[in-house]
């Protein structure tokens, strides 16, 4: 939680003071039972299905552990037929002991009392639903796991998307492989060339996962352990649409990958500058340059178009439908799932996830990334039960 993010990513930074806060509600180091947490339910017309994939790219190098080839990280979440299978946990074992680490220490408690192995909602390699459905791929906030964004992403499985969240390794605080070995954060010196080589490798991550879901859907089996993906998902892949979203870094890399490869078709960006350095006005491909396909600025607080000078320049140069929704109620996390989490943990903090009430907060976003990826993702068999939206929230 309340990751580590540079000027790279954000636009304004949290008052250490404000870190430092514990808040009232939360309980003490005395208290013997974890704190229970969970998040709404999807309201789509599927229930969801879940599955995790690891992957190796044998022709990289990972840029930060030398000697080691580049392994990665997803889950795949996608509509399901009505099942029974156990629901997949928040995080896998490693991942949850690290971030509850760390966030106890950020909220002062102790991190036996964060609970981050509770269920969510999408059923454990679940067997997929019938048709083809448009892919969307997602890319956490920098530091954070890509079981952050869950609650978006349940939402459009369960809307009839197939969702793809990557860890960037080493990079996210934790990423827990095949057999529970766990490879932590790396933390280089934060330079301006270290947030390139950030965003470059978030690139090549993303590129390499799309590569392999065209091998998936020509009808490879299981991936780099030997694992079977769930029956009748390599056929629901239609690779002809393919949208990506993100979170703060996640959305600087959403836009540099879009530059970088034409198979993505609409993108979104979820509170995230694009610039390496706001100051000396260093700014990602996308910004100098422009994207000639749909785009989606969401915002919150006091950063916005008209305080980030990165979106400023995305705005002079892009070339196609552009569409912006600010919450000025929210903050940067409103944008992950810290905008239930933290309520539920009796926190009432507004640095990091505003005055917003995160009912509305939540339903906000729902609707404006189906309504936009509705939009933007010309999809021909979708289902008679759904109904796209027109147009830009």
């Amino acid at each position: 939680m309340f990751c580590c993010v540079t000027a790279t990513f954000l636009l304004r930074r949290v008052s250490a003071l404000l870190i430092a806060v514990v808040l009232a509600g939360v309980p003490t180091a005395a208290s013997a039972e974890p704190i229970r947490v969970g998040l709404p339910a999807p309201t789509g017309p599927y229930p969801v299905g879940s599955t995790d994939l690891h992957l190796i790219d044998p022709s990289r190098e990972d840029p930060w552990v030398p000697g080691r080839v580049r392994e990665l990280m997803i889950t795949v979440r996608y509509p399901a037929r009505p099942n029974t299978e156990p629901k997949a946990p928040y995080m896998a074992a490693g991942v949850a002991a690290a971030v509850a680490a760390t966030d106890a220490g950020k909220l002062g408690v102790e991190p036996n009392l964060l609970d981050y192995r509770f269920p969510t909602h999408s059923g454990i390699g679940a067997p997929v639903a019938d048709g083809r459905r448009p892919v969307l791929l997602y890319s956490p906030g920098a530091t954070l796991s890509r079981s952050h964004g869950t609650t978006q992403m349940e939402q459009l499985a369960s809307d009839g998307y197939i969702v793809v969240a990557i860890d960037h390794t080493h990079e996210a605080e934790a990423v827990e492989f095949p057999g529970g070995r766990v490879a932590r954060k790396f933390r280089p010196a934060p330079t301006l060339d270290v947030s390139k080589r950030l965003i470059t490798t978030r690139i090549a991550d993303t590129r390499f996962v799309l590569d392999q879901l065209e091998l998936l859907a020509a009808g490879v089996h299981r991936d780099a352990d030997g694992r079977a993906v769930p029956a009748g998902l390599n056929t629901a892949l239609d690779l002809s649409c393919i949208g990506m979203f993100g979170h703060s870094g996640g959305g600087f890399t959403t836009a540099e990958t879009m530059f970088a490869d034409p198979r993505i078709s609409a993108g979104a960006d979820l509170d995230g500058s694009m610039a390496y350095s706001q100051s000396s006005r260093n700014f990602g491909r996308a910004a100098d340059e422009g994207l000639d396909r749909p785009f989606l600025l969401m915002s919150a607080g006091d950063h916005s178009l008209d305080t980030d000078a990165s979106w400023q320049q995305f705005l002079g140069h892009h070339r196609g439908p552009l569409c912006r929704v600010h919450l000025p109620d929210g903050e940067h996390f409103s944008y992950t799932d810290y905008q239930t989490l933290l309520p539920r943990l009796g926190h009432t903090t507004t640095a990091f996830v505003g005055a917003v009430d995160p009912a509305h907060s939540l339903a906000v976003q729902h609707h404006t990334l189906a309504t936009f990826f509705d939009t933007h993702l010309p999809h021909n068999t979708r289902d008679e039960n759904r109904t796209a939206a027109p147009g830009c929230p």
